[in-house]
């Protein structure tokens, strides 16, 4: 899994097209995969080092989750949108971990 950062002042690490034409919804096997957003407040207000460590930290949380498959952070407008395979008890257990790591998230929705 590797996340996606875009900020409004550096360039990105991946494409610009729109999030719904990059995120991942289906497995090979058509099983549908689960989405959720996560607010980070003022995360894009950050010197650039301490939002280095939110990333970071961000990454390594994600990148312990095999269910994990696509992630996307967008700086500008402080969320984080993850993609999973499903899982009872995943999505609770993920922010519960990324707040361990980055105190400040907030769960906005999931399905």
């Amino acid at each position: 899994m590797k996340m996606t950062v875009r900020t409004p002042s550096r360039p990105t690490m991946e494409p610009t097209e729109p999030l719904y034409q990059r995120v991942p919804t289906r497995a090979e096997d058509g099983t549908l995969y689960s989405d959720f957003m996560v607010l980070i407040p003022r995360i894009r207000e950050l010197p650039e080092v301490e939002m280095a460590q939110r990333v970071s930290g961000l990454q390594a949380v994600l990148g312990r989750y095999r269910q994990v498959v696509f992630a996307d952070l967008n700086v500008r407008l402080n969320l984080l949108w993850v993609t999973v395979i499903p899982e009872r008890g995943l999505i609770p257990d993920l922010i519960s971990a990324l707040r361990q790591r980055v105190p400040e998230v907030r769960l906005v929705g999931h399905e």
